[in-house]
């Protein structure tokens, strides 16, 4: 446990927390301040503060969230999912914790996650495989 993080905290049960499921490796609970009705974290037990810091041998918590989110959708009606894991600050990381949001979603929701797109050239395509490939 980190001793400053919030998540931690929940885990540990400093915070009080809507569980929704929990084993020996994930905590999932409801957000908070859920975007829609059933958002939910899945959270690791195991601090990692995001997706660069987790050892690709520690990623067997993620396998959990299929059936999760699955569970969700059915008790809370949706109609789809939205799973979101944001890494950085730049990218929207609030929580220094990895976690992925369970976003239900419903007809006319007023969620919108779609981006502006821009189109890739060919020559930053070929830069970027190249650079990868080094």
């Amino acid at each position: 446990m980190v001793e400053d993080c919030l998540i931690c905290k929940i885990i540990a049960g400093e915070i009080p927390s809507y569980t929704l499921y929990e084993d020996k490796e994930i905590k999932v609970f409801l957000d908070i301040y859920p975007m829609t009705k059933g958002h939910s974290l899945v959270v690791p037990k195991k601090h990692f503060e995001d997706i660069f810091d987790v050892p690709e041998t520690h990623m067997n918590f993620t396998k959990k969230i299929p059936e999760v989110a699955n569970k969700l959708k059915k008790i809370t009606g949706a109609t789809g999912m939205n799973i979101i894991q944001n890494n950085g600050r730049d990218a929207g990381q609030i929580l220094n914790h990895i976690h992925f949001h369970l976003v239900p979603r419903f007809p006319e929701d007023g969620l919108n996650f779609i981006p502006f797109k821009s189109e890739l050239t060919e020559e930053t395509a070929k830069e970027l495989v190249e650079m990868y490939n080094k």
